[in-house]
């Protein structure tokens, strides 16, 4: 499907020039409003299905918020159209649940994603499964150094991402019980931090379109997470103008 320059996207309701090359990335559409509060001058752009998209300004520069929904194929609709529309940097911010030892550190606020283990089945649309899900290293550079900046104790990590809520949280329901169970034990093994549904597409289809991307999952409270990325992104956005 091809788009003109005037016509908008078929699922964000937004067309070039519409955002900025920034993006930030939560999965509830309600969770744009607080990240669009950090912007300055932000207005909402579009609001479709589980799409909702806020643009703004940090550093004098346009940047954007678009919610993916949940899950791996939502979010791969929404790269897509703001790839077409301009945008190629990426952040995901949002929640997840602990995996391994580490993670279960009280003091943690959450974990700043380096890669991504893909346990969905989007991405294998996109390319075989041994291609890795890795994060931009200058974009979790970024975030490491807002949040040491801000004060707040994110670590770094790899997360799980994965296509059933409740293959975590009742696995004992699923006919795959024995699998799912398997499976946790050897993320928690190999120092999964922290488990969530969106990251690999975000990973995946930016390394393959030529874009940056990464994640930050708060344990706490979201607003660090919001407060971090925004952070991240006047760092890049210093960075990128030499």
């Amino acid at each position: 499907m091809v788009f003109s320059n005037e016509e908008k996207m078929y699922h964000l309701h937004i067309k070039p020039g519409d955002v900025g090359r920034y993006v930030l990335l939560p999965g509830d559409p309600g969770r744009t409003d607080l990240i669009a509060s950090y912007f300055d001058d932000a207005e909402l752009v579009a609001h479709n299905r589980e799409h909702k998209t806020w643009t703004g300004t940090l550093n004098g520069v346009k940047v954007s918020v678009t919610s993916t929904g949940m899950g791996c194929p939502s979010t791969a609709i929404a790269m897509e159209e703001l790839i077409k529309c301009g945008a190629d940097t990426f952040i995901r911010v949002g929640t997840s649940g602990r995996v391994c030892d580490a993670a279960m550190d009280p003091s943690l606020d959450g974990v700043i994603n380096t890669a991504a283990v893909r346990d969905e089945g989007t991405t294998i649309q996109y390319i075989p499964m041994a291609y890795p899900a890795v994060a931009d290293r200058h974009v979790v550079a970024a975030l490491a150094d807002a949040a040491e900046e801000l004060g707040y104790n994110f670590a770094e990590g790899i997360t799980q991402s994965k296509d059933s809520f409740y293959g975590q949280h009742d696995p004992e329901s699923m006919p795959a019980e024995g699998r799912l169970k398997e499976r946790w034990e050897a993320w928690r093994r190999g120092h999964v931090m922290t488990s969530e549904m969106e990251s690999a597409a975000i990973f995946i289809i930016s390394s393959i379109r030529r874009c940056r991307a990464s994640s930050i999952m708060a344990f706490t409270k979201m607003e660090y997470a919001a407060e971090v990325a925004c952070g991240a992104l006047r760092r890049l956005i210093d960075a990128d103008r030499g």
